[in-house]
């Protein structure tokens, strides 16, 4: 069972569960049926769901900040750089919507304010990949460093709240009558000159 191998099989597991069914799918039950192993076997790599969850989100949120960086990568204008970043992010996004809510949504609601309760996530992993994240639209932007990192901030805030805007749509079942392109578009707009 110390075979490294199966600790990814259960990642895989775990995400194409989520995927197809949801978080409350994603159990150890289903994980050890999915892989063909007993719970136990699931439970020696990953002692709790936290544990899991973990090994889940670091990736995705790398695979986040991969997508940012490749998109804004040949951008030399602000307004490039912005719109770029905020499309790719944005579809990276929308094309797997409990993915997002595991990512943004999932962290907020477990352990609670509770400072001796498992974290989610451990902050330093975080912060670098974050970093990383602004970084590429910040090192992008004209003006002051400081100033252009507030707003890679805010905007990839926006996007976030664009794409939660989605998900609440989809969870409720109340369709938005805009398209994704049309309010993706639309943020974009606001963001550069394109829309002044």
């Amino acid at each position: 069972m110390q075979d490294e191998n199966t600790k990814v099989k259960i990642l895989s597991a775990a995400q194409e569960i989520l995927a197809k069914d949801g978080l409350d799918a994603v159990s150890f039950g289903a994980v050890a049926r999915r892989i063909g192993h007993s719970k136990q076997a699931v439970l020696y790599w990953y002692p709790n769901k936290h544990a899991l969850l973990n090994a889940m989100f670091l990736p995705w949120l790398s695979a986040e900040a991969d997508a940012a960086e490749a998109a804004v990568s040949e951008a030399t204008k602000n307004d490039d750089a912005i719109a770029t970043f905020v499309r790719a992010v944005a579809v990276f996004h929308l094309k797997d919507l409990n993915r997002f809510r595991m990512m943004y949504l999932l962290p907020q609601t477990i352990g609670g304010k509770s400072k001796s309760g498992p974290k989610v996530v451990p902050g330093d992993s975080v912060h670098q990949i974050t970093n990383r994240l602004y970084s590429a639209l910040a090192n992008r932007l004209s003006g002051e460093a400081g100033a252009a990192r507030k707003k890679a901030v805010a905007i990839h805030s926006a996007v976030l709240g664009l794409v939660l805007l989605f998900g609440l749509a989809e969870a409720v079942e109340d369709p938005i009558k805009h398209t994704e392109t049309d309010l993706i578009d639309a943020l974009i707009g606001s963001l550069t000159a394109v829309g002044a």
